[in-house]
């Protein structure tokens, strides 16, 4: 992303680009970032856009080497073709390119194994965007509430942090509405996050794993029944209760293995602070209960398929025996 910004700054761009990553608010805006410097506003004469996987890239091969319209660049921007998880020979087509041109190519996922992959490492800039932080995401925050002339004591700032998740473009949202809530002050309270803000379901599926790993069997409960107050899917929450506890099993493993936190981060698919959070959280549980855990939650959910339970009962009895 620091690349992108110099070379936006210096006004020399890349022939291709691959832009791709868990954080889908920051594969955009390096994307608009991108058009914008390279075509200003409102050309859209030399902007074309390709989305799925039914492109017909022969047509932007031919797009692709056609001459800009009294500009400097021709942009094209693709979104999730999945070229790059299959093979194409798209990539021939690349060292073809008039310097006028500039392909952007917008993926949620990439095979770095792939050929178009490896084509555009070698020819082009590769920028992968898979969140912030968790101290750049209280940074990013208190800047949007500073451009808005509002202030957050740190404290509020990491409850806000833990209530609303780590998604940019929900964060975005939610500060927004802060801001909008509390027009005629200039400090957030924690009463005014209470208020508008609306809590992620990966917050309380974080606290509810506390509660199992503390063998707090009531608040384990509760937390559930507020998920349920709030029409949370029973099978939503115990997915992603499975899933944290793959999480942790993961990370545990990999770290035994001498892995630092931003290699979990990119083996796993999710943000270093997210690693953080759950080595910590890990501590709590062994290996084997985890195990244990993933197995248990897995044969629930086939009894509940078959009709031998319903959906409620299931993740409470996978509350009650995680505990015992």
């Amino acid at each position: 992303m620091k690349g992108i910004k110099e070379q936006i700054k210096k006004n020399q761009f890349h022939l291709v680009y691959l832009i791709y990553g868990t954080e889908a608010y920051l594969c955009r805006l390096y994307t608009d970032k991108l058009k914008r410097a390279a075509l200003g506003d409102g050309d859209s004469m030399n902007l074309s856009s390709f989305y799925g996987k039914d492109t017909d890239l022969s047509e932007v091969a031919t797009l692709a080497n056609t001459l800009p319209f009294f500009s400097e660049h021709r942009v094209i921007v693709l979104e999730d073709t999945g070229i790059f998880h299959s093979k194409s020979d798209f990539a021939s087509v690349l060292p073809t390119l008039p310097d006028s041109t500039i392909l952007i190519f917008k993926e949620s996922e990439v095979d770095k194994r792939n050929q178009m992959y490896k084509a555009v490492k070698e020819r082009g800039y590769v920028c992968e965007c898979n969140g912030l932080s968790e101290s750049d995401l209280g940074l990013w925050i208190v800047q949007l509430l500073k451009d808005a002339g509002k202030k957050i004591s740190r404290d509020d700032l990491l409850f806000l942090q833990e209530r609303i998740g780590s998604d940019m473009e929900n964060i975005k949202t939610e500060v927004e509405k802060l801001i909008c809530y509390a027009l005629g002050r200039e400090v957030i309270t924690r009463d005014d996050i209470v208020k508008v803000t609306s809590e992620q379901i990966s917050a309380k599926i974080f606290a509810m794993m506390d509660a199992l790993g503390a063998k707090n069997k009531q608040l384990a409960l509760s937390l559930y029944h507020d998920l349920l107050w709030t029409r949370e899917k029973p099978m939503t929450i115990l997915y992603l209760m499975l899933r944290q506890c793959n999480l942790m099993f993961q990370a545990g493993q990999m770290q035994k293995e001498g892995l630092d936190k931003a290699a979990i981060a990119s083996r796993l698919g999710i943000p270093p602070f997210a690693v953080t959070k759950c080595l910590s959280q890990g501590k709590n549980f062994t290996p084997k209960l985890l195990v244990s855990l993933l197995s248990s939650g897995t044969d629930l959910e086939e009894k509940v398929k078959t009709g031998r339970i319903n959906e409620q009962m299931a993740v409470e009895l996978f509350l009650l025996t995680s505990i015992s």
